[in-house]
């Protein structure tokens, strides 16, 4: 199989703690993609995964609403980042006061398998080649985004030491660093069939890592250092 990266920049992430000490440690100099990352989570007993921390780069590139300010305040919005899962759906929430889904996500990696194509007449006696894709698709998943922006936010804000930014948003690095929870992964998959007017037999891979947002660090592409940490309000 041939494999595609959808994105660059997420190919950079994802180290692997245990316990406290991750705040403290180095994530800017992580390098593991989030796929790698993943599979070593979900390889370890369930009873094993729960309280590891990690620390995960998020795909600036796939993300929605992104931008840095003029005076260096980096904005990532966070309106269309709901995890849109049955197991974060919460229909009996009160709107005033709950989201109706539970759990936000960080897009980490995306990446296009490509499987072998067949010929099949979806439209009678018209023979047609049908390609075979495969996405797979990557995230963090966390329920605690108010200890970092007021509930009605447009999402996380994180002001740069003056000059830090003088190389745009390609010379910056977000990562997020998480405790995993119980459960600590899940996964989805949604396929749609070929139809004549789209001859691509295509399925849709998400793959979750689950836990509590710890903290957000800006870093620099350039020379791996840390710019920038965003804390909860009670840790800042």
């Amino acid at each position: 199989m041939r494999l595609l990266l959808h994105s660059i920049s997420a190919a950079l992430a994802a180290v692997l703690f245990s316990g406290i000490p991750a705040l403290a440690a180095e994530p800017c100099a992580g390098q593991s993609a989030a796929a790698e990352r993943y599979a070593r989570v979900a390889a370890l007993a369930p009873a094993d995964r729960g309280g590891r921390h990690v620390a995960v780069t998020v795909d600036l590139a796939a993300s929605a609403d992104v931008s840095l300010d003029a005076d260096g305040t980096l904005r990532y919005g966070m309106a269309y980042n709901d995890v849109a899962e049955g197991w974060s759906w919460r229909p009996q929430a009160q709107p005033d006061a709950e989201d109706y889904y539970r759990w936000k996500f960080l897009p980490l990696q995306s990446f296009v398998e490509q499987g072998t194509s067949y010929v099949q007449e979806e439209k009678v006696g018209v023979p047609q080649e049908t390609r075979v894709e495969r996405r797979h698709d990557y995230f963090l998943a966390f329920d605690d985004p108010y200890r970092f922006y007021a509930r009605g936010a447009a999402g996380f804000t994180v002001r740069l030491p003056a000059g830090a930014a003088d190389g745009g948003l390609p010379s910056l690095r977000l990562v997020a660093l998480a405790r995993l929870g119980e459960p600590a992964t899940a996964e989805s998959t949604t396929f749609w069939k070929a139809v004549h007017a789209r001859p691509v037999d295509f399925t849709l891979k998400k793959y979750y890592l689950i836990g509590t947002l710890e903290a957000l660090l800006v870093c620099d592409v350039r020379d791996g250092r840390e710019l920038a940490r965003l804390l909860p309000d009670a840790q800042r």
